[in-house]
């Protein structure tokens, strides 16, 4: 007997330290990059901004304002996305699914371009609130497209059985639907009105108010604090389907919150600064990359740390190149790269 405690004990203290170092490490990894996100998005922000020559308080005042609503607009989609991207993944079990393949990035053209062909020749008070693209035309648009989404959830959930395949494919259909519909009625728009429509397409952070950019920061804080509550459940629920009920987890209840948190979330950084298609992609990939594990506490910061630095970096660099509106088609090319490689490398689970 005790020839085997001595032969079984070693194995589970080296075990234990293992674990031990493996955290270790993590934690040294989340706080390298929130100095690096800090020092990056900074940077970005001044680079961007472009201070002033003169000493005049005014215009210090104005590129300070300028300089912080950028930063925060970056931090605050980066949060948005990267989360939503991890907690779709989740529930989905899969790495190479995205909330864009539920079609929210063509549910937010379709919003735009119907706006325009319909209310534009008509402007009136609601019309000219949801085309200005002030606070009232954020919360319309968001409104529209978490209401859409959650109406798809609890059609599709609403049994005992919670079907994520089912989901999936009626989203890509309503996609590729919404992405024809957008296109016909962009062919009957005039140059301009099509222009219009076009600065939509592309994501960019220039002009964000700073009225929409705290609704949209209270939402996203609402929804964290969703997933706080959810706590260890989430991590339960890598496991799938049957093991997290046989452990106690409410597996569909779960299921449909994380679904109408991750509405939430892409509605609202979609609404704010335009479609980043593959962007939660690459950050979710990149953290469970960079981490080995899957465990929230340590996906959710980093992959949100990550996007922060991605997009200020490409921001700063594209910026003074002067091509800052490219930045979403450079995020488009590199992860469509990246959903290949998974595809072939056949990585994805």
């Amino acid at each position: 007997m005790g020839e085997t405690a001595i032969l079984v004990a070693p194995p589970k203290r080296l075990s234990r330290a293992r674990t031990r170092v493996e955290s270790d490490r993590r934690r040294r990894w989340l706080v390298t990059l929130v100095c690096a996100a800090v020092a990056v998005a900074s940077l970005a922000a001044l680079v961007l901004a472009g201070l002033p020559d003169t000493v005049g308080s005014k215009a210090w005042a104005y590129s300070l304002d300028r300089l912080s609503r950028h930063a925060v607009a970056i931090v605050v989609v980066s949060v948005a996305v990267g989360v939503s991207t991890v907690l779709f993944q989740t529930v989905t079990g899969n790495r190479i699914l995205t909330p864009a393949l539920m079609g929210f990035d063509s549910l937010y053209l379709l919003i735009q371009t119907m706006l325009v062909f319909f209310m534009v020749p008509r402007p009136d008070a609601i019309a000219g609130g949801l085309i200005s693209g002030g606070l009232s035309g954020f919360l319309g648009q968001t409104a529209i497209m978490v209401v859409a989404s959650t109406a798809l959830y609890l059609w599709l959930l609403g049994g005992r059985r919670t079907d994520i395949h089912l989901l999936l494919l009626v989203g890509v259909v309503f996609g590729v639907f919404f992405r024809s519909i957008s296109s016909f009625f962009q062919r009957l728009l005039d140059p301009a009105a099509y222009l219009r429509v076009q600065d939509a397409m592309f994501a960019s952070f220039r002009g964000v108010q700073l009225d929409v950019l705290v609704a949209c920061g209270l939402i996203v804080a609402v929804c964290l604090g969703v997933v706080v509550m959810l706590g260890r459940r989430l991590d339960v629920m890598l496991l799938g389907r049957d093991p997290a009920v046989a452990l106690g987890v409410n597996h569909r209840r779960v299921t449909i919150v994380v679904l109408v948190v991750v509405s939430f979330l892409v509605s609202a950084s979609t609404a704010l600064i335009g479609p980043v298609m593959f962007f939660g992609l690459i950050v979710a990939n990149a953290a469970y990359a960079l981490l080995g594990t899957t465990l929230h506490r340590f996906t959710l910061p980093v992959a949100s740390l990550l996007g922060v630095i991605a997009l200020a970096g490409g921001e700063m660099v594209l910026g003074a190149l002067g091509v800052e509106s490219a930045l979403s088609i450079v995020i488009e090319f590199v992860g469509g790269l990246l959903f290949l490689f998974l595809l072939l490398t056949n990585r994805a689970r």
